[in-house]
């Protein structure tokens, strides 16, 4: 059988502060044990090689918490030894996870020298005052020196991570933070909703968020603003210059294998002749970093009902959706098994009536998870 492309993601646990909105496994720390930590991922992926199968990494993302905590030097061992062990594709993307508190111009010259060629900024909003309520440790001006110090570094593919639907926001805000980073001409921005997650502080005390009708109105207008712009969407809340998709997140949504290093990592790994394995390292870093205790947590092979399911979810979030002949290659499932659930998404408009592709239609991905509860029936 054809294996999918494979990519790597790694995990950063910590954080100088823990916000308010996320569920991530991330833990506020003002002392982090990073040699110690670097040694575990090295000896983590030194048992995981037997899942490669031959393969080389399409892509590397560097996690958290908040990666940019860490040295270059540690980034550049980590990679390193990857290229050593597993090796890369040409042009592989490699992406750290970067907060503007924490960004430093010689740190950020030595990711690029490390290695990294690719940087995702948490700027989250450019207004002060919603950057207090969510908790996040940099200012505006502090986002927009990181920016700079970026492309003084030689970085020439960064990507703005940016949430709307802030408690107490309005649609000319929401329209202001996102005129502020296309005039920065990023390469890619992430735009999406804040949502409330269990296990968090908003979720045990709720912010006021705007209502519905405000958060339809943020939506159809920042669309509008970014497509003027030049960024196109190419998945549920990715928007890009063109060919600056994202490859690591463009694997996770074309149902490619990754595997997992770190706290709290999850890893897809497709087994010929068994099927499609997830698996789960060690949450605490404590736990992670004590020798006597395994780095993976557990294992499981997805039972063939979830997969369709599993493969949906993933492929539908892309505007342009995927090949069709991907379904049975990614899954090991015969394409017959959608032949139940794709005449009656058809009929109702939800999904584009194509033979070569499962594509969604405008209307479908706007209504995704009204879209994908046909595969959960």
């Amino acid at each position: 059988m054809i294996l999918p492309p494979l990519s790597l993601y790694v995990h950063i646990p910590w954080c100088v502060r823990k916000c308010p909105y996320c569920d991530f496994n991330s833990h506020e720390t003002q002392t982090i044990p990073e040699a110690e930590y670097v040694a575990a991922l090295l000896q983590d992926l030194e048992q995981d090689l037997h899942l490669i199968q031959g393969r080389r990494l399409r892509s590397i993302f560097f996690g958290g918490g908040t990666p940019s905590l860490f040295k270059a030097a540690s980034i550049a061992k980590i990679l390193d030894a990857v290229e050593q062990k597993i090796g890369l594709e040409n042009n592989a993307e490699i992406t750290l996870e970067t907060n503007p508190g924490t960004a430093e111009y010689d740190n950020l010259e030595g990711y690029r020298s490390a290695g990294v060629n690719r940087l995702s900024f948490g700027i989250q909003s450019f207004n002060d005052q919603h950057l207090q309520k969510l908790g996040r440790i940099h200012d505006s001006r502090e986002a927009l020196t990181a920016y700079a110090s970026a492309r003084r570094a030689g970085f020439q593919n960064i990507n703005l991570d940016l949430m709307h639907g802030l408690p107490g926001q309005i649609p000319e805000e929401a329209r202001s933070d996102l005129q502020q980073a296309i005039a920065l001409q990023p390469e890619h921005i992430s735009w999406y909703q804040l949502t409330i997650e269990p296990n968090t502080v908003f979720y045990s005390r709720p912010p006021a968020l705007p209502e519905d009708e405000t958060l339809s109105d943020i939506q159809d207008a920042g669309q509008e603003l970014l497509q003027q712009a030049g960024f196109a969407q190419y998945e549920v809340s990715a928007y890009c210059r063109p060919e600056r998709q994202s490859q690591h997140n463009l694997n996770y949504w074309q149902f490619g294998d990754y595997l997992a290093l770190g706290a709290g990592a999850h890893g897809k790994i497709t087994i010929p002749e068994k099927g499609i394995m997830r698996y789960r390292k060690t949450r605490k870093p404590a736990d992670y970093l004590d020798p006597i205790k395994p780095f993976t947590a557990g294992w499981e092979y997805v039972e063939k009902e979830q997969q369709t399911l599993e493969f949906m979810m993933n492929a539908l979030r892309l505007v342009d959706g995927v090949p069709r002949h991907w379904f049975a290659e990614r899954t090991q499932m015969e394409d017959a098994a959608l032949q139940h659930y794709l005449p009656q998404l058809v009929e109702r408009g939800l999904l584009a009536a194509r033979h070569d592709r499962l594509q969604p239609t405008s209307l479908g991905l706007r209504f995704l998870n009204d879209t994908l509860a046909a595969f959960d029936a």
